[in-house]
């Protein structure tokens, strides 16, 4: 069997964002007693506005148990409402809360300034300019198949 020659690399990365999705966890004090689940899901409401809670579970590719117990942690948080379609009674849409909003605004914002300052304190011109250019080809990785 032969190695991807690029396998060094991919292993370096994975644990690169790893300890970098750790750090921000533990950085963003409002984010911490959620799960990286939780998170994703106000993430996704925010960006939608409103889904069923089917839809969610896929777009979070977990079961549709599981969302529900993520759904009924968020409601009791008063982080989302659950209101019914006005097309189809059975269906149940899922939207964040005012709180909701204001909750997930914070913790991203405590996240970034975190990493802007980690950034500005640790790197310099030509590396801040590297990490500006990386960005790209990050995102094509992240976006493959």
């Amino acid at each position: 069997m032969t190695q991807h020659p690029d396998l060094e690399l991919a292993s370096e990365l994975r644990t690169l964002f790893t300890r970098l999705i750790k750090k921000l966890r533990k950085e963003s004090v409002t984010g911490q007693h959620l799960s990286l689940t939780e998170r994703s899901t106000m993430s996704r409401l925010y960006q939608q506005k409103q889904l069923v809670p089917s839809e969610l579970a896929i777009s979070e590719k977990i079961t549709n148990q599981s969302m529900s117990q993520i759904l009924n942690h968020l409601l009791q948080l008063g982080y989302i409402t659950r209101t019914a379609s006005d097309t189809d009674k059975r269906k149940v849409l899922i939207s964040l809360t005012e709180l909701g909003e204001k909750v997930l605004l914070q913790f991203r914002a405590e996240r970034d300034q975190w990493l802007a300052k980690a950034i500005s304190d640790s790197c310099n011109e030509e590396e801040i300019n590297l990490l500006k250019k990386v960005i790209g080809p990050l995102n094509k990785v992240i976006d493959h198949g």
